[in-house]
């Protein structure tokens, strides 16, 4: 039987996608069959084969590239705004009954299937849902990713006590994005104490994915 897990972060800007393509190739490192999924997505460049979002090529690309680029990222839109203006300014809305089916066909093939979403945890993907009820009605454990810079405490415990009333947060990883934040050790040690879920991994600024992929601990999961 599959099994999914979300990635959500602080904010955006937060590393997901690098944290994705690791978990991937640290899966796949492991001999388990898996794949990504980026359902949702804005910022896409116009291409000869249509719109175009780095991520999700990313997560492609991590997984194995077999997969037709619609089948990993169905929600498509050129503007680099929130998902949700981004679909009512070509007039359609995100709906989460097509989510679920490109999920699910996905799902199909594949051990694991790692789902990244858009910015953060409460991020619309219409006028009346979030991420966070997809995520929640589909009971996924989620992965919180976290940049450690100023702020990245209360984010972090914030993000992480909304994930927990609504599913379980299995683990989450750090990201040491540059400018290195003062006493981000410290900062590190703070929120290991205070999150329950296992720390995954703590990612030097431009690791590459590989060597990022050694140190995940997705035995944690």
């Amino acid at each position: 039987m599959s099994r999914t897990f979300f990635i959500t972060g602080t904010d955006t800007g937060v590393g997901k996608t690098h944290a994705s393509v690791a978990l991937i190739q640290a899966f796949r490192a492991r001999g388990q069959n898996v794949c990504g999924f980026k359902p949702v997505a804005s910022g896409c460049e116009q291409t000869a084969a249509g719109l175009r979002n780095a991520d999700a090529l990313a997560l492609r690309d991590a997984s194995g590239g077999l997969e037709p680029y619609e089948t990993i990222n169905p929600y498509a839109f050129e503007p680099p705004i929130a998902p949700h203006l981004a679909a009512a300014q070509i007039g359609i809305s995100v709906q989460m009954p097509q989510l679920d089916a490109a999920h699910d066909a996905l799902a199909t093939g594949y051990d694991t299937v790692i789902v990244e979403g858009a910015g953060g945890w409460l991020v619309p993907l219409n006028e009346v849902d979030t991420f966070a009820d997809w995520v929640s009605q589909r009971q996924w454990p989620v992965i919180l990713v976290v940049a450690l810079r100023l702020g990245c405490i209360n984010h972090a415990l914030l993000t992480a006590e909304a994930i927990q009333r609504r599913t379980r947060l299995a683990g989450w990883i750090a990201n040491r994005i540059p400018p290195e934040q003062a006493k981000w050790r410290e900062n590190l040690a703070a929120l290991r104490a205070r999150l329950s879920a296992p720390l995954l991994a703590c990612m030097p600024p431009d690791l590459p994915p590989a060597s990022a992929a050694e140190r995940m601990d997705v035995d944690a999961l």
